[in-house]
């Protein structure tokens, strides 16, 4: 299969806040733009500019010769792939064509996205998974970090539409190989956002003007994302998702449990998780990261 606007259609399960920009990009480059999504609300625009409505994932899936997931939680993920209900015929597994593509950019588990590549394997087809990193901006502009596992003839095949979508793409191993790397992704998170919170508060409680200390110190050894943009947001009292504080706590738990599994004890990642439910639980769960700020600086 070659990957291109005059011959391949391209399905999108789960249009939110980063799957609307990334179908957007897609769209705009002129591939026939299918989706499906919990609620048809937020496939709107996407409608309104093209894009064909599918009513379940497997219909969408027997349009399309790339299929790509950007849900919720692992749970999610199942239930688009395999069925609901323990109904496979619902699921997008079930009529996925020979020779098409499903690619899950879900964050989820490394054990989940082995599954699906062997049953995408068994249907003459194939199966990525190709979790992202750079939050609402990176989405909308188009410099989203890509971490893909799987099948290294299925990558470049489809290689055309990742670049669409994000900036530094790499194929980083076997099926799972994505989603271990989307963990280390989130545990190194973990413990910058506590500690851009942290440094922050501290300002606060000085009498720093932190404009000005964010300036500084973002153009040193402290810069990047979660102080350049986040920080700025903490700063700002701009504390709407760009990427939910209860999504963060999930992909905790699951870095967690691989650590586990490995025989790693990381207890940074530990008392993140512990810090970011103890916020949820305060009413911080639809939060952006960034909002774990309020409960520092009050502390």
């Amino acid at each position: 299969m070659t990957v291109s606007p005059d011959s391949t259609h391209v399905g999108f399960v789960g249009v939110g806040i980063m799957g609307r920009s990334m179908a957007g990009h897609i769209q705009a480059a002129g591939y026939p733009l299918h989706v499906t999504t919990r609620s048809r609300d937020k496939a709107a625009p996407l409608i309104e500019a093209g894009a064909t409505w599918h009513d379940d994932p497997a219909s969408l899936a027997a349009a399309c010769d790339v299929v790509i997931t950007m849900v919720g939680y692992p749970a999610d993920v199942e239930a688009v792939y395999f069925g609901v209900d323990g109904r496979p015929e619902t699921g997008l597994l079930a009529t996925l064509k020979p020779g098409a593509v499903a690619i899950d950019m879900t964050t989820s588990a490394p054990s989940l996205a082995q599954r699906i590549a062997a049953a995408a394997a068994e249907r003459g087809a194939a199966a990525l998974d190709a979790p992202v990193s750079g939050g609402d901006v990176g989405a909308r502009n188009a410099t989203l970090a890509i971490m893909v596992g799987g099948d290294a003839a299925a990558f470049e095949t489809v290689r055309p539409l990742f670049d669409l979508m994000g900036q530094t793409v790499a194929l980083l191993g076997p099926a799972g190989a994505g989603q271990h790397s989307k963990m280390v992704n989130q545990t190194v998170i973990a413990g910058t956002i506590l500690g851009v919170a942290e440094g922050l508060a501290y300002g606060q409680r000085a009498g720093l003007d932190l404009e000005q200390v964010l300036g500084v110190i973002g153009g040193g050894a402290a810069g990047g994302f979660q102080l350049n943009v986040l920080g700025k947001r903490m700063v700002d009292g701009d504390f709407a998702p760009g990427f939910y504080v209860h999504h963060f706590i999930k992909d905790m738990g699951i870095a967690a449990g691989e650590a586990e599994r490995l025989g790693l004890d990381l207890e940074v990642l530990a008392l993140a998780k512990t810090l970011f439910e103890r916020f949820a639980a305060e009413g911080g769960r639809e939060d952006g990261t960034q909002g774990i700020y309020k409960m520092i600086a009050k502390a």
